[in-house]
């Protein structure tokens, strides 16, 4: 999705009030016809018949009118203008005269962003997880908020793989390992379907954003199937309704007309029953050729298909049986999901509600990751000890502002307790100081009188985000995409919108790719002169790519990588850094020493190709040390692996190992199943295959279970188009991250 930044943020406009046909809401009116439907469908009738069946009452301009936005084009506009952008669920594909819901559509995927819902840590942070049964209940409580905000469509399930962290939109996504991608994003799936269309995005190859409108990127059929596609799938096998396309090109051809893509690929060889929409209002370049190529429904508002898609019938560019297998689609999933869904509506208290709150709470504890814990005056920095602490110095510029991650199409607007607020709330016997850093002489002073001292350094929306420049609007080539603007009032819009754009001439832009993946030097600056006034100092990394931190991070005794962590993070920090939790996140990706250890990035691009050598990957290509490898982390106990039996049938594999927890403390471990093959043009490579959890108490020893799929080890076929598992000897490694020196292994032949 994009945003206008320039767009202020009020409540939400009724969408009646813009102009916009009436649209029935999205819980059923009784006695429609499409409420009928739903009902045999309940009660085992064919979803497709019932589709055409509804299709056949529907006269040509309805039947079109199905595939775009219910609001015309410049009202919407006007709406984001004067009201802000994502205040309402997006009626698209409505039909009153039959009380076809439609969808209406809400975003994400931190949250509802309609209203002030529940603030979830962003998707990164909670891929450090590694949990999915914990992102289920969170996709159960983002359902429940779209459905109690006026929603039935949630466009959250992002599931890019960010190649390279400098992505502004990494925070978005789970990891940079298809298997955690999928197993995280099929869970999110699952969790939100019960009461609202499940949506994953952006389909494919969408891991840049300044140049997300113009660059074509190229991908040969094998990486693109076996690393950029497979967590799409697993979306789908998960239940998923709709996939939205992505903006950029892909092998040519833009991704909305894509037909290898949104037909050969998802519909005839996964099988997908459900629909596909566009991204917003630049996606669709060509009216007739997306619907020819599959893609079903364009959002959020009335524009190309309204505007062009009767005379691309006419012409004889698109025929009458797209508009009504696209229709049948759309329906269909509607039917499915309606018939299916909760039956209660939940309550408009449920929004934010304690419950909720405390999930987001337990999400950011879970997620964030303990990097380093050095010993300072001979016992580990971490955690601090709240009965003897008396005086605690909290330094940074974002450590008491509202920082829960970019403004763009994710923006959940909810209060949040920050850092500085979690450990005052922790620590009421203890003088708690704060200093924004700005002098960094100042703040060493404070620091050194007091017993530690908590640095809260990275970014914020301005450093990284979704991007719009705001050039964009007028560009020629994608102002040629707006319906021609007829009435006054619609020219009146278009004028508003370049006087707007005329005056933020110059603005300083906000948010898009990381130009640089250290921190701002204001930050190094600061950390090297707390470090040097205070030995016990705890830096704390608010981002979600990738940080460097070569050049400072052996100054202090710990680190810790904190994320967007969502409105509860300051309590869960505190609730961490005082012990009172620990530390069970891991990395989702490998963090390099330098960024000559990453791929090719190019934030101007307009054509990049993308192959199979990116993160923990292409550094051990490279036999390059990652400074925190994949699966990295911390906590106040230990574990120890011990035994790995496993067996293998039907391209799967069932491993089993003990672990022991070695600590005085209980802990929740995370045990990683990798696969190396040992023969063949890939032996060597080790690759994540899966993962498991385990809680133990103080000296328990459990056995931990892991069943995979051998995916990863496969090889995509080109001419078959399928994945082929090549025979031959493998070591399964069950360990703790990446190349654990202490990890347990077995060899079997395959």
């Amino acid at each position: 999705m994009s945003t206008d930044p320039s767009a202020p943020m009020s409540p939400a406009p009724d969408s009646d009030s813009l102009g916009a046909p009436a649209a029935p809401g999205p819980e059923l009116i009784p006695g429609t016809a499409f409420t009928r439907a739903v009902d045999r469908v309940r009660d085992g009738g064919d979803p497709d018949a019932e589709a055409d069946s509804l299709l056949d009452l529907l006269t040509d301009a309805e039947q079109l009118a199905l595939l775009h936005g219910n609001i015309p084009f410049w009202q919407g506009r006007r709406s984001i203008m004067h009201d802000g952008y994502n205040h309402f669920p997006y009626p698209v594909g409505a039909n009153a005269r039959l009380g076809i819901p439609g969808i209406h559509f809400i975003d994400g995927p931190r949250g509802v962003v309609v209203g002030s819902a529940t603030a979830f840590p962003v998707s990164m942070a909670r891929g450090a997880t590694w949990d999915p049964g914990l992102e289920e209940r969170i996709g159960r409580a983002i359902g429940q908020e779209v459905r109690a905000s006026g929603g039935n469509f949630f466009g959250g399930v992002c599931i890019n793989l960010p190649r390279h962290p400098a992505w502004g939109r990494v925070q978005e996504t789970y990891s940079d390992q298809t298997v955690l991608l999928g197993a995280m994003g099929a869970a999110l799936t699952r969790g939100v379907s019960p009461n609202a269309i499940a949506c994953v995005k952006h389909f494919a190859l969408n891991s840049m954003e300044n140049a997300r409108f113009d660059v074509d990127v190229r991908c040969a059929p094998e990486p693109l199937h076996e690393d950029f596609l497979p967590h799409f799938h697993d979306c789908v096998r998960a239940g998923a309704g709709a996939l939205m396309c992505a903006y950029n090109a892909v092998n040519g051809q833009w991704a909305s007309a894509s037909s290898e893509l949104l037909t050969k690929v998802l519909r005839e060889e996964w099988g997908f029953t459900g629909f596909t929409i566009s991204d917003f209002i630049w996606a669709i370049r060509d009216a007739g050729a997306s619907l020819a190529a599959g893609l079903d429904v364009e959002t959020p508002f009335a524009q190309l298909r309204a505007e062009r898609l009767p005379a691309a019938l006419a012409a004889g560019e698109v025929g009458r049986e797209h508009v009504r297998l696209a229709g049948r689609r759309l329906l269909r999933t509607l039917l499915v999901h309606y018939a299916r869904r909760s039956e209660e509506r939940p309550a408009a208290s449920v929004i934010a509600s304690e419950e909720h709150r405390a999930l987001a709470r337990e999400a950011a504890t879970r997620s964030m990751v303990l990097l380093r814990n050095e010993s300072v005056a001979g016992a580990p920095a971490l955690p601090l000890d709240p009965g003897s602490l008396q005086s605690l110095a909290v330094i940074g510029r974002i450590a008491d502002v509202k920082n829960l991650g970019d403004r763009g199409s994710s923006n959940v607007h909810a209060h949040q307790v920050t850092p500085l607020a979690g450990l005052r709330a922790a620590l009421p016997q203890a003088r708690v100081s704060h200093d924004d850093g700005a002098d960094p002489a100042r703040a060493a002073a404070l620091a050194a009188e007091s017993d530690a001292a908590v640095l809260v350094v990275g970014y914020t929306a301005a450093e990284e985000g979704e991007w719009v420049n705001g050039r964009i609007y007028a560009r020629d080539d994608l102002m040629r995409l707006y319906p021609e603007p007829r009435t006054a009032d619609d020219q009146a819009v278009v004028a508003e919108m370049m006087a707007r754009l005329q005056a933020a001439t110059g603005r300083r832009e906000i948010g898009g790719d990381r130009a640089d993946l250290h921190l701002p030097p204001d930050d190094v600056a600061l950390i090297r002169a707390v470090a040097a006034a205070q030995p016990r100092t705890v830096v704390v990394i608010v981002a979600a790519g990738a940080v460097l931190m070569e050049e400072w991070y052996a100054r202090v005794p710990a680190v810790v990588m904190g994320w967007y962590s969502g409105m509860e993070g300051g309590h869960a920090l505190a609730d961490l850094l005082l012990g009172a939790e620990d530390f069970s996140g891991r990395m989702p990706y490998a963090i390099p020493r330098s960024a000559d250890d990453l791929p090719e990035f190019h934030a101007d691009a307009t054509e990049i190709a993308y192959d199979r050598w990116y993160g923990q990957r292409l550094l051990a290509r490279r036999g390059v040390e990652a400074l925190f490898p994949l699966g990295h982390g911390l906590s106040y106990t230990t574990y120890t692996l011990s035994g790995l039996d496993v067996a293998v049938a039907d391209s799967r594999v069932h491993a089993t190992t003990a672990v022991h927890n070695t600590g005085a403390r209980a802990g929740l471990a995370t045990v990683q199943l990798y696969a190396t093959r040992l023969d063949g043009d890939r032996a060597g490579q080790r690759e994540l295959i899966g993962f498991t959890r385990a809680r133990l108490t103080p000296g328990q020893e459990a056995t931990a279970v892991v069943d995979a799929d051998l995916r990863p080890l496969s090889r995509w076929d080109r001419q078959r188009r399928d994945f082929v598992l090549p025979a031959g000897a493998v070591r399964f490694e069950a360990a703790q991250f990446w190349g654990d020196p202490d990890a347990v292994a077995a060899v079997v032949t395959v």
